[in-house]
């Protein structure tokens, strides 16, 4: 490709609301410019890295005999109202009507249309194991669009669905696609991690998510040196706190007037934060949940959510709070908590004695309460939120935090979605069973981002080899050099037979050309300058300060070695 030819408007400043670096780097490259609020377009350099990013995906796919497929993107709201997601899903979906007053959605994922048509194909255990999977825009009306193209409200994504007769069946399919994953992450010159994660509105039961390390990530992930690791949303940690053995003292009612947080009624108390429950009403779904944890801890309500099994969990507010106990927020405690339908208590305080909750009463505290005399609880959970530095649940070794990029994800949604859609099939008995189903995502337009945010430079971009918009980048530094023309002109020919090539023949100021050069990120940078009537040109890398002076006939070897 000739450069005068391509389209990449750069700019020389960045809007300020750009946070991240890609999102930067995509700007000023010309790679994307927004339509609206997280709705982009993908320009030339964006949509030949997006184009080889998904032809890698169908590589590995392939090898996993997954067969890809396309559904559509306007769906029924029937659909997703027989999974009961129309309503579950949340604020996110894009909910819009026809002519006619049909309820209809833009698609965020596909599960429900998968299972449809699977439903009445998959009739007997002999066609199964099955996976098949598309690359598809999807919407999501995200509140907040940031970052760019990590997180938009139009969005490229593979998502595909496996369908098994067995447990068996899934499990292999669960780590055939999961491998498939990491063949592409490992392919497009990510580094990640897989973690143990939430499966979410998915449903179902285990979850992956492969995470990308990078300071912008918006997902906290806990891990060890020996490979534990997990989303800050499921990481498990063992609490270290040494309970002592005491005798139960005799309980006590204590004014506590204008105590607001815990680090002021410990000073109040006289006791450590160890030794005051905190007590948390929630609404779930229709009931009133107390959790109590204690007071060093706070509470994890992605757990809490998955525990309880709720669609929708939310602190009571301080209004409802008074509403529904007549008490200030601060003086609910378990004791006599008659409002609440259940009352869960974090692991953490099951062997605590004579420890501080409150006492159902506003600005009173109940000093030296114990668990099985004063009150009940209905369950044990570990609902507390893991911190840095403590143990992990396996190696016992300190959890490190770091920031993550979430780029894939895989589920197991078991029948989940299978009963809804009485996707049933005959066993090797005669007997009707439902179809046991997977769901693997991998957002392609979010890899754009992730592979910019751990591959960019002081002044641009360096793209690996596999996804380079190209691959070798000529730059010829002056237009009305008569040796230079015939040697960039030969050379081009000559590449472009085996290389994705970029050709700078515009007449502009060698400045405006390495610039622009640094914002394409080429792998290979072929420089055509003042030795060319020698057989001499310079090779340089993304990133690097100083070129190379290589001989023109020893340059196709150099970038046989390069790039391969």
């Amino acid at each position: 490709m000739r450069q005068s030819k391509f389209f990449m408007p750069t700019l020389k400043e960045v809007p300020a609301d750009a946070e991240a670096v890609s999102h930067q780097l995509m700007l000023r490259g010309g790679y994307v410019r927004q339509v609206t609020a997280g709705v982009y377009s993908y320009l030339p350099l964006a949509n030949l890295v997006l184009t080889k990013i998904s032809n890698i995906v169908r590589e590995e796919m392939a090898k996993i005999d997954a067969p890809e497929m396309l559904m559509p993107i306007f769906l029924p709201a029937s659909l997703w109202q027989e999974s009961g997601r129309y309503e579950s899903y949340g604020p996110n979906l894009f909910k819009l009507v026809d002519r006619h007053e049909r309820p209809s959605i833009l698609g965020p994922t596909h599960e429900e249309t998968f299972t449809e048509i699977v439903a009445e194909e998959l009739r007997s255990y002999k066609k199964m194991p099955l996976t098949l999977y598309q690359i598809q825009t999807k919407f999501r009306d995200e509140n907040r669009p940031r970052f760019g193209l990590l997180r938009g409200r139009e969005f490229i994504m593979l998502d595909a669905y496996s369908f098994a007769a067995n447990e068996e069946q899934l499990d292999v399919q669960y780590q055939e696609v999961g491998q498939a994953f990491q063949n592409v992450f490992d392919r497009v010159g990510l580094k990640t991690m897989a973690i143990i994660a939430d499966a979410g509105a998915m449903g179902g039961s285990d979850s992956t998510e492969y995470q990308a390390p990078a300071a912008v990530g918006e997902d906290t992930i806990a891990y060890t040196a020996g490979g534990y690791a997990a989303n800050i949303e499921m990481a498990k940690s063992i609490d270290s706190l040494e309970v002592t053995t005491e005798e139960p003292k005799e309980i006590e009612k204590v004014h506590t007037p204008g105590i607001k947080t815990i680090t002021a009624l410990a000073e109040f108390m006289a006791v450590p934060n160890t030794k005051i429950v905190k007590s948390v009403l929630y609404r779930a779904d229709d009931k009133l949940v107390l959790v109590l944890i204690r007071g060093d801890k706070q509470i994890n309500e992605v757990k809490l959510t998955n525990i309880i099994d709720a669609n929708e969990l939310h602190v009571a507010t301080d209004a409802e709070v008074v509403e529904l106990t007549g008490i200030m927020p601060g003086g609910i405690g378990p004791v006599n908590a008659t409002f609440a339908d259940m009352v869960i208590a974090d692991e953490t305080i099951e062997h605590l004695t004579n420890f501080v909750v409150g006492a159902n009463e506003t600005d009173y505290q109940l000093a030296n309460v114990n668990l099985g005399r004063d009150f009940f609880v209905d369950q044990f959970y570990d609902v507390k939120l893991a911190e840095e530095g403590e143990l992990d649940p396996i190696g016992h070794e300190p959890l490190k935090f770091t920031r993550g990029i979430e780029i894939g994800h895989i589920f197991k949604l078991g029948t989940r979605y299978t009963k809804d859609f009485h996707a049933n099939f005959l066993d090797e008995n005669g007997k009707e069973q439902p179809v046991i189903m997977g769901s693997y995502g991998i957002g392609i337009s979010r890899l754009l981002s992730a592979i910019i945010e751990q591959n960019y430079t002081e002044r641009g971009i360096a793209w690996p080899k596999t996804v380079a918009p190209f691959e070798v980048h000529l730059i010829q530094m002056k237009m009305n050099d008569a040796d230079q023309t015939k040697v960039a002109n030969d050379l081009y020919q000559s590449l472009s037979d085996k290389y994705d090539v970029l050709y700078d023949e515009r007449n502009e100021r060698a400045g405006v050309k390495f610039a622009d050069a640094d914002l394409v990120g080429a792998p290979v940078r072929v420089i055509i300058g003042k030795k060319a009537s020698e057989g001499i040109i310079e090779v340089k890398h993304p990133g690097e300060q100083d070129s190379t002076e290589v001989k023109l006939t020893e340059l196709e070897n150099y970038i046989n070695s390069e790039i391969g």
